[in-house]
């Protein structure tokens, strides 16, 4: 589900989600001041990112951000509610979100402790770039991924 409209019971449920998801990781790499959980609900729903959601059920599980510019697009959040951990919904966003189309090369930060979502980003093809001091004793690592333009032809297809 993409959804635009962060001003509604919707988007109350994921700044809700997004504190809950980046309170994990201001737990695992030891740094509490982390921007999504400074954030107040009105930077929220101003920040001009588009959203893809995941639902299970009529729970909302995950759900990644983006912004697209220049055919760069840039992951700005990833937020898996704390009950869904480990069941392959951080993969099917970001399997989403390559569908969008459009881009060249796909950039995401995380925190350099944060092995969890390293692992996910590498797991997905994306190649770590550099670790940048954010904050002092934070360090974030940026990781990048280049479309491949590759297209799969399979027996099926042509069938």
């Amino acid at each position: 589900m993409k959804i635009r409209d962060l001003d509604s019971d919707f988007g109350q449920q994921l700044y809700k989600l997004q504190k809950k998801s980046y309170k994990v990781e201001a737990d695992l790499i030891g740094f509490a001041d982390i921007p999504p959980l400074l954030e107040t609900y009105e930077q929220f729903i101003h920040c001009n990112e588009s959203f893809i959601c995941f639902l299970e059920g009529d729970v909302l599980a995950g759900a990644i951000s983006y912004t697209k510019e220049n055919r760069l697009m840039r992951i700005c959040r990833m937020v898996v509610h704390p009950d869904y951990f480990r069941q392959g919904i951080a993969d099917a966003l970001l399997n989403d979100l390559q569908l969008q189309g459009g881009w060249e090369k796909i950039s995401v930060s995380t925190g350099k402790m944060n092995l969890p979502a390293r692992k996910l980003y590498e797991k997905n093809g994306f190649t770590h770039k550099e670790d940048i001091e954010a904050a002092p004793h934070l360090f974030i690592s940026i990781f990048e991924k280049e479309h491949s333009f590759y297209v799969r032809h399979d027996k099926k297809h042509h069938e």
